[in-house]
């Protein structure tokens, strides 16, 4: 009896590797990380205590403008209540661009830019920008990275959901939005599912899941700037996963840095952000009929 318990003993310790030929080893590191993976694994959050991330991103010039919209706050899918500045299409319309702000937070360089939208597609469209910070707004890039990290992914989905909900059931939508919100410009086409009509994600994080590309109900327009975080290497692999899913991506990766095309930045490429804009609204365009 004892002999069976003490062989027993010793072949289990054995094919735990418990000998002298098999040291314990701790698991590496890409263990760790397989068995708790990041919530926001396509995201940009990552980046967000990084130094060099955090240069690329100058304090924005004040822009101080008279807005057309007004603000609003709508209830969401948690119970608890959206927000977001809307411009109304001059007649009832069930077409719907949702405009996603940087990582500084609804600011009135995004409303302004909410307004040209609004303005260029003749009145035609309902423009909605949504508040992903719940109110919170800051100039200082290292608060923003703080604000940014702190974003819950779903209070996020649930705003989203909560705009999708407010433009109504018949509700064409097409999306559009910078750097933290070039990536929820993407995601937000495929979180309103069939109501999607487009997206356009200027220098955003894309979304590498093939499986969740498969279930986009648009093309995309990206358009992409010269760095190391949204590399070259980062585009062209989503090229390729969208092509595996079966979904077309185009795109232009322009000779000028992260956030070029923001008029409030230090380092804003007037020629440049001119040709990603008029890109951006032939493809709004297109998508809205609006001529």
């Amino acid at each position: 009896m004892y002999k069976m318990f003490f062989y027993t003993i010793l072949l289990l310790f054995s094919t735990l590797g418990f000998n002298n030929n098999e040291p314990i080893k701790a698991p590496s590191q890409h263990e760790i990380i397989s068995c708790h993976p990041r919530v926001d694994e396509d995201g940009m959050v990552a980046f967000a205590n990084d130094p060099a991330f955090i240069a690329m991103h100058l304090s924005p010039l004040p822009i101080h403008c008279k807005v057309q919209g007004e603000s609003i706050s709508f209830p969401s899918p948690d119970g608890k209540n959206a927000k977001g500045y809307i411009v109304k299409a001059k007649k009832k319309s069930n077409k719907w661009l949702f405009v996603y702000q940087e990582w500084w937070g609804l600011n009135d360089y995004v409303k302004r830019q909410a307004d040209i939208f609004y303005n260029d597609l003749a009145g035609a469209v309902n423009v909605l920008a949504l508040d992903m910070y719940d109110g919170k707004v800051t100039a200082d890039p290292k608060e923003a990275g703080q604000l940014m990290q702190t974003v819950v992914e779903t209070r996020l989905e649930n705003i989203v959901k909560a705009g999708m909900t407010y433009a109504g059931k018949n509700a064409k939508i097409a999306n559009v939005g910078w750097c933290f919100g070039g990536g929820w410009s993407f995601k937000s086409a495929l979180i309103t599912g069939k109501h999607n009509i487009g997206s356009v994600m200027y220098y955003g994080m894309p979304v590498k899941d093939v499986e969740k590309l498969k279930s986009l109900n648009s093309d995309v327009l990206g358009l992409f700037a010269t760095e190391n975080f949204i590399s070259k290497q980062v585009i062209e692999e989503f090229a390729a996963n969208m092509k595996t899913a079966g979904k077309e991506l185009n795109y232009k990766i322009f000779d000028a840095p992260h956030a070029f095309a923001n008029p409030s930045n230090p380092k804003y490429d007037e020629a440049k952000a001119k040709e990603a804009y008029a890109m951006a609204m032939a493809y709004l365009k297109g998508k809205f009929k609006v001529s």
